[in-house]
């Protein structure tokens, strides 16, 4: 079959195209990418499939001239983890999780399933939605509603500035921290964030409180209050100063941690629930040898 594939995002093995005749779209995808029917099912079965742009988790026939996108490199993570064990508490609304490093914590764009959400989701035999996110190599607390109820409650408390979230990490620094981080984002959906000292238009603030450093080995261990909830948010802001977290080499650290981990753990979590004062805490002496 002859047709015209566009290798947009190649990089990432992302393809695009259009069916010139009506067919399984399993079938399709592996005459015109030259995939075996395992391969494809795979890929489907990773929800890395999308026709019409609607992620496709089933095979179905089709008719021509549909519109289909294909992952054919899906990022893939170890989930062979004990996930009921690391559940922090559990209760009839909420789960609070220590995530491990290495695992997004829901899922992305080429892989629908090998994620905390969906692990966890399998794990206790009941759906969970996100409520806030880690990044896939930092470890800690993590909350997963069981509600909606929930999970209003849980956003408006985040909009407000109501939640307290802490965080401890090793950076590559001997050299005092200021008390309070002030940085302005640049908007972009790619990383590694840009950050800047100076008001930038557009920009989204970034702040953070440094609540104790004490001396490592290699560094500095601190003790983080995120007071602003961006994505990779801690790491750009203490890349800024040149102190970058032990392991992250996205943001110039040039230590070595652990296989797909950043020496980053999210230690406390604190917000409220009908009425009462939940209050959640991990080992905060994180590699303090």
């Amino acid at each position: 079959m002859s047709q015209k594939v566009s290798s947009q995002g190649f990089e990432y093995g992302v393809k695009h195209f259009s069916n010139s005749t009506s067919g399984l779209l399993t079938h399709l995808i592996a005459e015109i990418l030259e995939l075996t029917q395992t391969e494809v099912q795979l890929l489907l079965n990773l929800g890395a499939i999308y026709l019409n742009q609607q992620r496709q988790n089933t095979d179905l026939l089709i008719e021509e001239n549909q519109i289909i996108r294909v992952h054919t490199k899906p990022r893939r993570y170890n989930c062979q983890i004990d996930w009921k064990s690391r559940v922090v508490f559990e209760s009839a609304d909420f789960v609070i999780l220590n995530k491990p490093s290495g695992i997004p914590s829901h899922p992305s764009v080429d892989n629908r399933i090998e994620n905390s959400l969906d692990q966890l989701s399998k794990a206790l035999n009941h759906p969970l939605l996100i409520t806030h996110r880690l990044d896939t190599l930092t470890e800690g607390l993590i909350v997963y509603a069981k509600t909606i109820l929930f999970v209003k409650s849980f956003n408006h408390q985040l909009q407000n500035h109501q939640i307290e979230k802490k965080y401890c990490a090793v950076v590559e620094t001997f050299n005092s921290l200021p008390a309070k981080l002030i940085h302005y984002m640049e908007p972009s959906p790619r990383a590694p964030k840009t950050v800047s000292q100076v008001a930038l238009e557009n920009g989204l603030l970034c702040e953070l409180e440094i609540l104790e450093q004490k001396k490592h080995q290699v560094g500095s261990w601190i003790k983080i209050n995120l007071l602003t909830g961006r994505t990779h948010q801690i790491r750009a802001q203490l890349s800024n100063l040149e102190a970058p977290i032990l392991g992250d080499r996205l943001y110039g650290s040039v230590g070595i941690w652990k296989e797909n981990a950043i020496a980053l753990r999210a230690c406390e979590l604190q917000f409220n629930w009908n009425g009462q004062l939940m209050q959640f805490k991990l080992d905060t002496e994180f590699l303090t040898d």
